[in-house]
């Protein structure tokens, strides 16, 4: 479902962000953004591994990416001096972060915001920016870096950009990274539905395609496929129904199994049960 509704989006999936003075970006591109071919470029990063890049975080603290291995990663690119629509962005993944930690547990996945913006986008910038958007959610960071790694960062994400005399043209983009650093899946728009983006961490988290092979994936797979996202409350929701009908089942299955065994022991022990009593003239 996710996939197919990838090329619908059209012009949504693109957008025109203002600032007073941005700074050179390292694409230069010409007025108009193609927007299919930005979303070819887009999915064909789909599936590469990222290499390990540092940040620093808005305490000041160096970050590398491979500290996010072993778990799945959520990335999206803004810059702090756009006014509109990377708010908007962060405010919907937002929304689908809580759905998705509310159905996965904070602790399985990380999220990391990336300013795009090199010269502008330090770690103070990056510390307002979080503040003014009152992102407080666990295990999500918003992260600053130099040129270069920025410019091989979007490259290796498929995030298509370019600096413009009104501010930054980009793809609204936020991407999913799977425990081993490769990107799995991108996510497209300023307001998306939140399955768009727990559904894909659904697959990584809960190992969805994968064989079971123990207890703890057992449990994993029976979260994958009793946590179902309900459209009239925005929210993703336990269903219990499917625990009753095991429950039930199971009843069903004990009951003819103890029938089955009983008349087969009664065959092969000969029993008969009590002979009928002769009437008495």
């Amino acid at each position: 479902m996710i996939k197919e509704g990838i090329w619908g989006i059209g012009a949504a999936l693109l957008t025109t962000v203002t600032a007073m003075a941005p700074s050179l970006s390292w694409a230069v591109a010409p007025p108009l953004l193609d927007e299919q071919g930005a979303l070819a470029t887009s999915q064909a990063a789909i599936g590469g591994q990222l290499d390990n890049f540092r940040f620093v975080d808005s305490d000041g603290q160096t970050v590398h990416l491979s500290d996010y291995a072993g778990k799945p990663l959520v990335i999206n690119l803004i810059y702090t001096a756009c006014i509109r629509s990377c708010p908007v962005i962060v405010q919907t993944l937002a929304d689908a972060v809580v759905d998705a930690q509310g159905a996965l547990d904070a602790d399985n996945f990380n999220i990391i915001t990336v300013g795009f913006d090199a010269g502008s986008d330090t770690p103070d910038r990056m510390r307002s920016f979080a503040r003014s958007q009152g992102i407080d959610l666990p295990n999500w960071r918003f992260l600053s870096s130099d040129g270069r790694t920025i410019e091989k960062l979007a490259k290796q994400l498929g995030f298509v950009y370019y600096a413009s005399t009104q501010g930054f043209q980009h793809l609204a983009q936020v991407s999913v990274l799977d425990s081993e650093s490769r990107l799995y899946r991108q996510v497209y728009g300023e307001y998306f539905d939140s399955p768009f983006l727990v559904e894909p961490l659904k697959d990584l988290v809960f190992g969805r395609g994968r064989t079971v092979t123990d207890l703890t994936g057992l449990i994993n797979r029976l979260r994958l496929f009793c946590t179902l996202y309900d459209p009239a409350a925005q929210r993703y929701r336990f269903d219990y129904s499917v625990f009753i009908g095991l429950g039930i089942g199971l009843a069903a299955l004990t009951a003819v199994g103890s029938i089955l065994v009983r008349n087969l022991w009664r065959r092969r022990s000969g029993f008969r049960g009590p002979e009928p009593r002769a009437e008495q003239s």
